[in-house]
């Protein structure tokens, strides 16, 4: 399916946010200027990048802090495209953007950050939702991410973190409060369209959100966010999106970018129906196939079998003549019977529901039993008829 295009833009809100830049030496001197040794000819692929800092930060946090921060000092905002955002894009087009461009807008930086965070055993997940900027509820999304590499699960924004776009012009300013954002802050300018990713015990609506009012409200049920996202991980794709459409409906559709990334969820859920339909339908078909197959083959082993014991039946009348071996002789009901034997297996084996092989089965089972039986009857006179002498033999033929 075509991805819904979505518009973004990114500015630093004014006045909710202290502005403050990362000064050194500070809290992750050491890391921050480790981190900007990081060779270019590592810098074409996360696969060389994630190498380079998991020998150079092994400690899961300070590696989380060394890919913001080259990040925030490497990639440029891409003022150009910052109205062309589609979130449902291929990922590895939006990880090799910024990477081979050194540019990229919202869901490149989240998109980067989380696979190198991803690639260095960090988990993490990209989360999309829309801003507050400047006093009001913006009209375009956004995209940050959420990370554990401490235990814990921390909301970091590698855009919002690297800089801001003012007058047209994109301003490059390192900032630590999108480092392992407050979430009772961040959601009071960030809301994401799955309250799962608030990391609040008491989500705040969109209406809230809309409001103003993110304050923490007790009165409200408890909502244990991080057994919620363990669990919420541990499913599959599809069934990630069923949860987030139930979430996301029970939030509020406040506005048209909710109404968007729920319709696109649903689009999605409805797409997988049609397939699983489609796929049991396929699978009924080639069931039956198979059925008609095996019914088939039952088919020839019963005539192969029919036509061995008459074989016997014919040579016994002629009373064995021209003379064979006994081995050869009993061979010859051995066959018919194993040919039978594995009519009726097979017969046994077929799942079906159609009519018409079922009848068919009904009678072909009918023909096997009796001749199964006619078999056993020739096979206990031939037992006999080998443990006599030549005379014997003769006298049982005259009978």
């Amino acid at each position: 399916m075509k991805g819904l295009i979505f518009l973004s833009t990114v500015l630093l809100p004014f006045g909710v946010w202290a502005q403050k830049t990362v000064s050194q030496p500070g809290p992750y001197a050491r890391v921050d200027a480790l981190a900007a040794q990081l060779p270019d000819s590592v810098t074409g692929s996360t696969g060389k990048m994630a190498a380079w800092l998991g020998e150079h930060f092994p400690d899961p946090m300070e590696r989380t802090r060394a890919i913001f921060v080259w990040m925030a000092g490497h990639i440029q905002y891409d003022i150009d495209n910052m109205f062309a955002t589609n979130f449902f894009a291929d990922s590895t087009e939006k990880i090799n953007k910024p990477l081979l461009t050194r540019k990229g807008i919202c869901e490149n930086y989240a998109a980067l950050f989380n696979s190198l965070c991803n690639r260095t055993g960090i988990r993490c997940v990209v989360v999309t939702g829309y801003t507050r900027q400047q006093g009001a509820v913006d009209y375009i999304p956004h995209a940050w991410c959420v990370a554990k590499p401490d235990g814990s699960w921390l909301i970091f924004d590698p855009t919002w973190g690297a800089g801001f776009v003012k007058d047209g012009k994109y301003f490059r300013k390192l900032s630590n409060q999108f480092f392992k954002a407050d979430p009772e802050l961040y959601v009071k300018t960030h809301m994401p369209f799955d309250y799962l990713w608030q990391l609040l015990y008491y989500p705040v609506t969109n209406q809230e959100f809309y409001e103003g009012k993110t304050a923490q409200d007790k009165t409200k049920s408890y909502f244990n966010y991080p057994d919620s996202i363990e669990a919420y991980v541990s499913l599959t794709g599809i069934e990630q999106e069923r949860a987030q459409v139930v979430r996301v409906e029970k939030n509020g559709v406040r506005n048209s970018m909710i109404f968007d990334w729920l319709g696109h969820l649903k689009v999605d859920l409805e797409n997988y129906r049609r397939q699983q339909e489609v796929d049991r339908q396929n699978k009924a078909i080639d069931l039956q196939n198979k059925a008609i197959e095996e019914y088939n083959l039952a088919g020839v082993e019963y005539n192969q079998g029919a036509k061995q014991f008459n074989v016997f039946i014919d040579y016994r009348n002629k009373q064995f003549k021209p003379s064979k071996p006994d081995s050869e002789i009993r061979e010859m009901l051995d066959s018919a019977d194993r040919l039978v034997q594995r009519s009726k297996s097979r017969l046994g084996a077929i799942v079906t529901t159609e009519e018409r092989v079922l009848a068919s089965m009904k009678t072909v089972k009918g023909g096997l039993d009796d001749l199964a039986a006619r078999i056993a009857e020739q096979q206990a006179w031939l037992n006999k008829y080998l443990s006599k002498g030549a005379l014997g033999r003769k006298m049982m033929f005259l009978k």
